[in-house]
């Protein structure tokens, strides 16, 4: 580490840049360009080339083989595998330049895995975690977890499956109505009758559906990868039922998140407001009805999730 600053470069580093964060460190045959900018503490590892029009927050960990191009911004708390490749030009030719590079953002404390592919122009979500060789080529939610070519949506970081998921509706058989560890879901089970003629399932509003319903929607015809929700309400209390097929449900409370599994036409998952509610992986014959408490209000949706979480942390 030079005297002067308080970065280290490596002697057989090329640094250009001097905007270089406090215990930021640049490895060997690492080059950095004169524009770019980098937060603290950021690990550069061998063989990282990072271009003018750059911005790294802090904490950032680039490893080896990986080329930051022009239009990139890599907010704090992101991994960068090793050989992970960003792209900025969707029809590039040589000698040939856009106007402007697409704007590729990576949000904090997401993680891209080694040898993945981002195509310009996409969003990677706060805590997203993108799978090893995956080609990303639309934007990623908030803690989605993606793998594949073009990556799909396979499960959201830190949802807990498992006995507070499928577990809890076998129990519900019994209780009826079933806590759950996300703020005030519960998930339930409505009284069926079977016999020879065929089965039939009833629940009743504001006893079964705990709540006044105003309005309902069905979703159908959902392609398997589709993802659906994502998004929160301020006041509008929502109970969901998979009347065909299967759903998962992702319920969000901002501390904990909880995984469902809805493939029984009478059972039924509860969101209370600002519960930050996801739906995926359809099977093709899912069909979905949602009863709401209010009619349709743009103004009532959350739909940002850093924002979502900004409302639970200051309501705290």
């Amino acid at each position: 580490m030079s005297s002067d600053k308080e970065f280290f470069v490596h002697s057989h580093a090329l640094c250009e840049s001097e905007s270089i964060g406090k215990d930021t460190r640049v490895w060997a045959f690492a080059h950095i360009l004169p524009g770019a900018r980098l937060g603290a503490e950021c690990n550069v590892c061998d063989h990282v080339f990072i271009e003018n029009d750059v911005l790294i927050g802090d904490r950032v960990t680039l490893k080896c083989g990986v080329q930051v191009w022009d239009g990139i911004t890599i907010e704090d708390d992101v991994f960068i595998g090793p050989n992970a490749t960003f792209t900025n030009d969707l029809f590039p030719r040589s000698k040939v330049y856009p106007e402007n590079f697409a704007r590729t953002i990576i949000r904090n404390g997401a993680s891209l895995g080694a040898n993945s592919t981002i195509l310009p122009g996409v969003t990677i979500g706060t805590n997203a975690m993108v799978g090893a060789g995956a080609v990303v080529t639309r934007s990623i939610p908030p803690n989605a977890i993606v793998v594949g070519n073009p990556a799909k949506i396979i499960g959201y970081v830190d949802a807990k499956p498992g006995s507070n998921g499928r577990e809890s509706l076998q129990r519900s058989v019994i209780r009826g109505v079933v806590e759950t560890s996300v703020k005030d879901v519960t998930l339930h089970t409505m009284h069926e009758v079977a016999d020879i003629r065929g089965s039939l399932s009833v629940g009743e509003f504001e006893r079964s559906v705990p709540f006044k319903t105003q309005r309902y929607f069905i979703v159908y015809d959902v392609p398997t990868a589709e993802t659906r929700g994502e998004h929160a309400h301020r006041t509008c209390h929502q109970f969901l039922v998979a009347v065909k097929g299967c759903v998962h449900v992702v319920a969000d409370d901002g501390k904990t998140r909880e995984e469902f599994v809805l493939d029984k036409p009478n059972q039924g998952i509860y969101l209370p407001p600002m519960t930050w509610g996801i739906q995926y992986r359809y099977s093709n014959d899912a069909v979905l009805i949602v009863f709401a408490s209010h009619y349709y209000d743009a103004a009532d949706y959350i739909r940002n999730y850093d924002e979502f979480k900004s409302i639970i942390e200051s309501a705290e």
